[in-house]
């Protein structure tokens, strides 16, 4: 997956490195990638621009969208573990659609290839506010309480007539859990004071690297899930503008079984957000256009146009493992290293950057910045 979307949308979303931030890429690319699917012509050419780096419609872009779905649905198949329950990953893409809108059989047939793709009915026009709980309450299955409403009120309107929703939920316990007996504040230097959060320690042969002013460590989880920490030698503030798509591939792909003693704090960061705008920075312009929106790949009518790209997530980190939780709704509307002798120490004590990412694909399910945990 092309990891300059996951870097240009998180700086779009919110580019002040000073503040905590929580998205999932996976999420996004699912929503954004099936709209790809949706659009034809300008709106096309700038979604897969965004998502890809590619610049035109047509096979190229058809190519791109089918290797976004396999990776996606690779991403969606984890490793056997023998933890069990402890284990989860749930998604859904799920296209709502108003009972009259004329569906293409092509796009059902694209949408039948992303995980879990589904298209159901709802009483948009006629009940919107029974239609947005019916949405929420589905997100709130999918992500286990965590998302329970994802789109607020209001936000589906009388003249909205569909609604492309992608959700995830990922539980996975580490392969090497922390002792909570070993959890006590520490600590943490922020730009706005020094904090004492609940810090974990351990010394286990993990993943890691430092290379590039970065120290890398990667933390195993069960089902073929890595975490990866992201701690820069310079501020945050400083380290995180400068990165860019190349030297972020180079880090993930940089740790080496090592001897590490780490401590770092117990993490839980939210975020709720609209996408529109970071996307309009982003070139994505004529799907939100009061006209020719191009989004008759999904239906023929060509008065549906974008009206909001919604995305809320969610990550927890504490001594057992992960959990986190995410959803985009897209709202559519018509127009009017070397084993050392001795443990490297890392001790992340300074505002860092997680990732967590499918082990196989390298598939960034959530992205976080972490400055007051």
């Amino acid at each position: 997956m092309d990891l300059a979307f996951t870097l240009n949308l998180h700086r779009a979303v919110d580019p002040d490195p000073g503040n905590d931030l929580c998205w999932s890429p996976y999420s996004a690319i699912s929503a954004l990638g099936l709209l790809a699917a949706a659009a034809e012509g300008a709106a096309r050419t700038e979604l897969v621009a965004a998502l890809f780096g590619g610049a035109g419609s047509g096979h190229g872009c058809d190519d791109d969208l089918t290797r976004a779905a396999a990776l996606l649905t690779a991403a969606a198949e984890l490793t056997e573990s023998p933890l069990g329950e402890q284990l989860v990953l749930a998604m859904s893409n799920t296209l709502w659609a108003a009972e009259d809108l004329p569906i293409r059989h092509e796009f059902a047939k694209e949408l039948s290839r992303w995980p879990a793709g589904a298209i159901r009915g709802a009483p948009f026009g006629n009940t919107p506010d029974d239609t947005r709980k019916l949405i929420n309450a589905d997100v709130a299955e999918t992500t286990r309480g965590l998302i329970p409403e994802l789109i607020p009120p209001q936000a589906i309107r009388p003249d909205t007539i569909a609604t492309l929703v992608s959700a995830l939920y990922l539980r996975t316990p580490w392969r090497h859990p922390f002792s909570p007996e070993n959890t006590a504040p520490r600590p943490f230097h922020a730009p706005t004071g020094t904090y004492h959060p609940p810090t974990m320690r351990q010394t286990e042969r993990l993943g890691y690297a430092h290379r590039d002013g970065w120290q890398v460590l990667m933390l195993p989880a069960a089902g073929g899930i890595d975490t990866v920490i992201l701690l820069p030698d310079k501020d945050l503030t400083v380290a995180e503008p400068e990165i860019d798509a190349r030297g972020l591939a180079a880090l993930l792909a940089a740790p080496v079984p090592t001897r590490a003693q780490l401590s770092m704090p117990k993490v839980t960061v939210t975020t709720r957000v609209s996408l529109k705008h970071p996307l309009v920075e982003m070139g994505v312009r004529t799907p939100f256009a009061r006209s020719a929106a191009g989004l008759t790949r999904l239906c023929p009518d060509p008065r549906m146009r974008v009206d909001d790209v919604l995305h809320e997530s969610v990550l927890m980190m504490d001594e057992q493992g992960v959990e986190g939780a995410a959803a985009t709704a897209v709202t559519m509307r018509k127009m009017a290293m070397v084993l050392p002798s001795d443990p490297v120490v890392v001790d992340v004590d300074r505002p860092f950057l997680i990732m967590v990412v499918h082990h196989d694909t390298r598939v960034p399910y959530f992205m976080a910045r972490v400055v007051h945990p």
